[in-house]
């Protein structure tokens, strides 16, 4: 365990932080949601390994209640890995030197679970459909990218891919919600292959919650040389394709279905669609609607932060916090500064986010506030979205920047209160402001006066 709540049942009954549970009731869990499942009971025994003893505790708590244990990973028997083998993984393309859980490659339904990880489906069985369904496992996140089955084999480079949407299918008919992904490869899945795989969506998985259309991520590690980033001309070719499914979409099914990530306009050089039309923003943590969701905060024209949207990211209680659900900070205060109270302001961002954050700083008119865009030459290629902002590129950029300004930082590029390469804020040349990544955020930071 690697956290108690001192007023928990597992508190009262003597459990401590380090304590390893290894059986609730005499049954060892595969994983935090079968250990849920366990510790809903109100008889509870549970099997403790306490540095190298066995001990038995009887834990006293009403039917429901929750242990109040928070333990070291959402799976325990193994990570189901993704055997698939992508030439547009960003996975593959990642520099060396890094975390090495971010070279974890999973396709586990049970991560898609509980943090909206994705997966093909094609390490999918029989007993992972009957869990899902008896257990209600929903919702579940399905990498779609194209419905021929060649063209999705050829994509995944695993055979299986040809077949394994038919669990997609049986998911759907056990009434399971499912929010579908297509990642667009130039000359792979666009085009004709994606006009086929919007019809194929609409014949065969009409049922589908959403779906996200997201461009390809190139770094400047990519050893793959067909994969490449789209040109202005074939990020509006696919807008346009999309657009106009949007229209058939909502004309047979009476709604869009599909949705192109933020990434998509601001490649295209397209103006993003109103806020209306995202629908309640229901894919809103994969990039899609971002931009109007900040700008509707940035303008107070919402009471309140869009976050996760409800029920599209599952946990259970215990589970480790993870991916969106990581904490930004890690429990580190944010380094402040006491400039004066004239100080002037530079907004962090990443070049992409730039593109949404300079226009509405410009309706302020305020000459002491300017947006910084941080170009991102740590990963390279088309990188340019703020979750990917490093240490180094950070470190580069504010080293030539004067002192005594206020520097704000966005917290999507932070977990636990480390960057991506490993770097922690306080150890920036200059000093900065950590704020939540939403409108509302840096509104109230930029009305600061010392």
């Amino acid at each position: 365990m690697i956290e108690l709540d001192a007023r928990s049942a597992a508190a009262r009954a003597g459990l401590q932080v380090g304590d390893e549970l290894v059986a609730l009731n005499g049954v060892v869990p595969r994983d935090i949601i079968q250990y849920q499942l366990l510790a809903d009971e109100a008889e509870l025994v549970l099997d403790v390994n306490r540095g190298g003893l066995t001990l038995t505790v009887e834990v006293d708590k009403r039917a429901g209640e929750p242990l109040g244990a928070t333990v070291h990973s959402a799976v325990f028997d193994q990570v189901r890995t993704c055997d698939n083998h992508c030439e547009f993984c960003f996975i593959y393309q990642l520099p060396p030197g890094m975390r090495e859980s971010l070279y974890l490659k999973d396709d586990d339904y049970r991560l898609s679970f509980l943090y909206g990880n994705y997966t093909t489906l094609t390490r999918f069985t029989e007993a992972d459909l009957e869990r899902v369904v008896s257990e209600s496992l929903s919702p579940i996140n399905v990498s779609v990218h194209a419905t021929d089955p060649e063209v999705r084999a050829e994509m995944l480079r695993n055979r299986r891919g040809a077949t394994s949407l038919r669990w997609l299918r049986q998911l759907l008919d056990h009434h399971i919600e499912v929010h579908g992904q297509v990642v667009v490869c130039p000359g792979r899945n666009d085009g004709a292959v994606l006009d086929d795989t919007m019809a194929g969506i609409m014949s065969d998985y009409p049922e589908l919650a959403s779906v996200c259309v997201v461009p390809l991520g190139v770094s400047r590690y990519n050893t793959e040389p067909d994969m490449r980033a789209h040109t202005r001309d074939e990020a509006r070719a696919v807008v346009e394709l999309v657009h106009g499914w949007q229209d058939c979409f909502v004309e047979v099914l009476g709604r869009r279905v599909v949705y192109l990530a933020d990434e998509y306009y601001l490649a295209a050089g397209v103006q993003m669609p109103p806020a209306e039309a995202y629908d309640g923003f229901p894919m809103h943590e994969d990039g899609v609607g971002m931009a109007r969701t900040f700008e509707r905060e940035f303008r107070g024209e919402t009471a309140e932060a869009t976050g996760v949207a409800p029920g599209f990211f599952a946990w259970v209680e215990g589970a480790p916090a993870d991916g969106y659900r990581a904490e930004r900070t890690g429990g580190v205060q944010p380094v402040r500064m006491r400039p004066s109270r004239s100080a002037p302001i530079a907004v962090l961002t990443s070049e992409l986010g730039a593109e949404v954050i300079a226009p509405l700083v410009a309706e302020l008119d305020r000459p002491d506030v300017r947006v910084l865009a941080v170009e991102n030459r740590f990963f390279g290629g088309n990188t340019g979205v703020a979750g990917l902002l490093v240490f180094d590129d950070l470190a580069r950029v504010l080293a030539d920047e004067p002192a005594g300004q206020r520097y704000l930082l966005p917290d999507v590029c932070l977990s636990r209160g480390r960057f991506l390469d490993g770097g922690a804020p306080g150890d920036l040349p200059r000093p900065v402001e950590v704020l939540a990544s939403d409108g509302m955020a840096l509104r109230t930071a930029l009305g600061e006066r010392g």
